[in-house]
């Protein structure tokens, strides 16, 4: 895979971990409602379940070895091939990670992981390309530690096509500046 000029840090997100453990314990085994996802932004999630206790490193391996099936700037390498783990562990803008486990005895996997990133990554569309290629840290020469950016935008665009808004519509605009706050506002950020 090519090196990344754009994904930001991680940073341990309590808000996130207690929607993590919040969502673990009911042992549903399934996604949680993006309702429930919520910490200042939005986030995707990630699941692992086992019969067995299991270490995070084991479960987060998990979630990335489908890179197999994943080739930067195509996506998946075969029809019906699961990316979206993967996709998500490295998605440039989720620089937030909180996660929790919990005992589901009633279940077949006795063990429920469920860690949320946020912002919320892997839009579909764009999907096969979760980080811009390039040098590391090349977005964010000025932000930088260990070839990773340090420089999120606190803002968040309602819609994808936010910058191509603001540039056409420009930042005075109402609707600009009420749905793409990012756009506008994050100049030199990581958005």
């Amino acid at each position: 895979m090519p090196t990344s000029r754009n994904m930001l840090k991680m940073e341990w997100s309590p808000a996130a971990a207690e929607n993590a453990k919040s969502w673990a314990n009911e042992c549903t085994l399934s996604h949680s409602p993006e309702n429930r996802r919520i910490t200042t932004v939005g986030c995707g999630e990630n699941l692992y379940m086992s019969t067995a206790p299991s270490s995070w490193s084991d479960a987060i391996q998990s979630w990335y070895n489908e890179v197999e099936n994943f080739m930067y700037g195509i996506g998946p390498t075969k029809p019906g091939a699961v990316i979206g783990h993967y996709t998500q562990v490295v998605w440039y803008k989720s620089y937030q990670i909180g996660c929790a486990v919990a005992f589901c005895p009633q279940s077949e996997y006795n063990y429920f992981y469920v860690c949320q990133y946020c912002p919320a990554g892997n839009y579909e569309n764009i999907m096969s390309t979760p980080y811009k290629s390039g040098a590391a840290c090349g977005d964010c020469p000025n932000a930088c530690d260990n070839g990773l950016c340090t420089n999120p935008c606190m803002h968040v665009d309602t819609y994808t096509n936010c910058p191509n808004l603001a540039e056409r519509y420009g930042c005075a605009n109402t609707i600009v500046q009420k749905y793409c706050p990012a756009s506008c506002r994050c100049t030199t950020e990581i958005k």
